[in-house]
């Protein structure tokens, strides 16, 4: 079978590669002969050097150390929303954060979810990364609202929840929705909103309109459910829905228009509060198999799912269920498509973040019918997709973070340095050898640095030790591994405090000894990562409101609330709050930033 190894190589498939602590692995050939049809042929991927292009680079201009508030935007409260944080709050969360000298707000993906199953609310498996989620949109904020089109009663019982009820939430918003949308007499998008989503646009509202009539007939929401003649966006049963749905098909259409106005708004709303970034948006590393964003695309391969190889935390590997650009479509067409997705996010935003990042060099690719223990490392174009995001960056001035956490192929910190790509630093692996906490001057200025994101517990979660008791929980760590963790702990504690003694930021070394952080500790650990040289510096909302929560537990579905709970009061308990005044305070005087 030297041959498939051999055409694999020729596309950049990998039939070998080395994982964690040097082992090599063999691509079985059934994986490689899978993955070269789904590429289907393709040119051959040019030999390139994990090197950035020298004559061109990412936006990233001259000025000072920056900070800014990291955001889940379903969680926030106010008494005004509809059980679910919205652009409108978003907006108001703004005004104060910018009056506070923050310079930008980083949120969780926005993408497109499945309006007809709102319950599979993972921001990072989306539909379709190049549109919007529109439950976002704050209702009352739309020309032409009435209070009678909304359920007066559903919505005070949304806004009472302490985890967000998707489901509940997109039935009383699309039907106030939809009758704001009859009452304007059923308009379609504007022209220059459909000129610029193009082809791309009309199948995913072609796509909504669909989905809702499975999940009506009894099907699932995503087209891999729905019976054949309905999963080819161009077969006769589609075409014919088409036609006789033009007007729903609009609907979807307006919604998206909508909701990418509303975000202009939030934008125009943080260069009003003195921004300097303003709107930080993150950017998925790939799309449902099932999705919109799948469906008939000719670029992404929906019989191929992206994980990650077997590693010391999970022996048989990581398969994330999302499909990814074709490796050979980027080749044919120097990367426009990843070029295009790229400059839609950025036109919004002032800092973008790429989720796991080391996908513009590589992917670990899964296909179907096998598992991550049979997958194999593709490679894409690497100077055409840094070409295609260095162009979309400065074309509207946005800067980029790469998300590179994990398995980092030698070299590729130093070439998003060399592309001026920032990179992710998070102070709880940010240590020696000897598990000491690094001082602030060993973090790259290159970079934006934070104490914990999405995927992990916040400070609070942490220093409890109330990530070991969830995972144990939920049967993702043994008995004894967690108590191996627990009893390592308090060690970790000490390590932290020793580091935030040694740069004058605590006294009282004792506090180590507690499963309880006193808010003096806290604000020590937020000025420790605001002193590092980083360019950027994200504080979570979650570490400003004291919640011990985490948004997501990883490698569980159903087990934890994943995406769903709120934060523990509304913008203006938490903005009012002491610990969020000290913590601020504790940021700028290390970050003074503007006046």
């Amino acid at each position: 079978m030297d041959d498939i190894r051999a055409k694999a190589q020729e596309l950049g498939i990998q039939p070998d590669y080395e994982g964690m602590g040097g082992t090599a692995h063999r691509v079985p050939d059934a994986t490689l002969e899978k993955l070269v049809a789904a590429f289907g042929g393709g040119p051959a991927m040019r030999p390139q050097k994990l090197e950035a292009p020298r004559d061109l680079h990412c936006h990233l201009p001259e000025g000072d150390r920056a900070w800014g508030v990291a955001v889940q935007l379903y969680q926030l409260r106010s008494d005004r929303n509809w059980g679910i944080g919205d652009l409108a709050d978003l907006q108001d969360l703004a005004a104060v954060l910018g009056d506070m000298g923050a310079d930008f707000i980083g949120l969780n993906p926005l993408h497109a979810m499945f309006l007809a199953d709102p319950a599979r609310c993972s921001p990072f498996s989306p539909s379709n990364r190049r549109f919007l989620n529109p439950l976002y949109l704050a209702i009352d904020g739309i020309d032409g609202f009435d209070p009678a089109m909304a359920d007066a009663d559903a919505i005070a019982r949304l806004r009472q929840t302490d985890l967000v009820d998707y489901p509940g939430v997109a039935a009383v918003k699309l039907k106030a929705l939809r009758a704001l949308w009859e009452k304007a007499g059923c308009p379609d998008a504007s022209a220059d909103f459909r000129r610029r989503g193009g082809t791309d646009l009309d199948r995913h509202a072609l796509f909504d309109a669909v989905s809702a009539r499975m999940v009506a007939e009894g099907h699932g929401a995503g087209w891999a459910s729905w019976p054949e003649s309905w999963q080819d966006p161009k077969g006769p049963h589609v075409t014919a829905f088409a036609q006789d749905h033009a007007a729903q098909i609009a609907f979807y259409r307006w919604l998206q228009d909508q909701t990418n106005r509303q975000l202009g708004q939030v934008r125009d709303a943080c260069k009003a509060a003195g921004m300097g970034i303003g709107l930080y948006l993150d950017v998925a590393v790939g799309e449902a198999g099932d999705g919109s964003g799948s469906w008939g695309h000719p670029d992404v391969l929906a019989d191929v799912r992206i994980g990650a190889p077997p590693d010391y935390f999970n022996e048989l590997g990581q398969d994330w269920g999302l499909a990814p650009l074709s490796p050979a479509a980027m080749a044919a067409s120097r990367a426009a498509p990843f070029g295009a997705l790229m400059a839609g996010v950025m036109a919004q935003a002032g800092a973008v973040r790429i989720d796991h990042a080391m996908g513009i060099w590589q992917l670990f690719l899964i296909p179907e019918g096998a598992g991550p223990d049979a997958g194999a490392y593709a490679r894409y174009p690497l100077d055409d997709m840094l070409t295609a995001l260095a162009r979309a960056s400065q074309e509207n001035g946005t800067i980029v973070i790469g998300e590179d956490l994990g398995n980092v192929p030698p070299g590729f910190r130093e070439m998003m340095e060399a592309a001026r790509i920032l990179s992710y630093r998070i102070l709880f692996f940010e240590r020696d050898e000897d598990g000491g906490f690094l001082p602030p001057p060993h973090y790259p200025e290159k970079a934006l640095a934070c104490l914990s994101t999405h995927d992990l517990p916040t400070f609070l979660g942490w220093w409890a030790g109330r990530d070991i008791e969830l995972r144990e929980q939920f049967d993702l760590i043994s008995p004894d591994t967690a108590r191996e963790q627990a009893e390592a702990r308090p060690g970790e504690r000490r390590a932290l405090v020793r580091a935030l003694a040694a740069e004058g930021l605590l006294d009282d070394t004792s506090l180590a000894d507690s499963r309880q952080a006193p808010p003096d500790l806290v604000v020590a650990a937020h000025r420790f990562v605001a002193r590092t040289p980083a360019r950027l510096m994200a504080v979570r909302l979650e570490d400003l409101a004291g919640d011990d929560r985490p948004v997501n537990l990883p490698s569980t579905a159903d087990e934890y609330p994943n995406w769903r709970p709120k934060l523990p009061g509304t913008i203006e308990e938490i903005t009012a709050s002491d610990i969020f005044g000290a913590i601020v305070a504790g940021i700028r005087a290390e970050r003074p930033g503007k006046a």
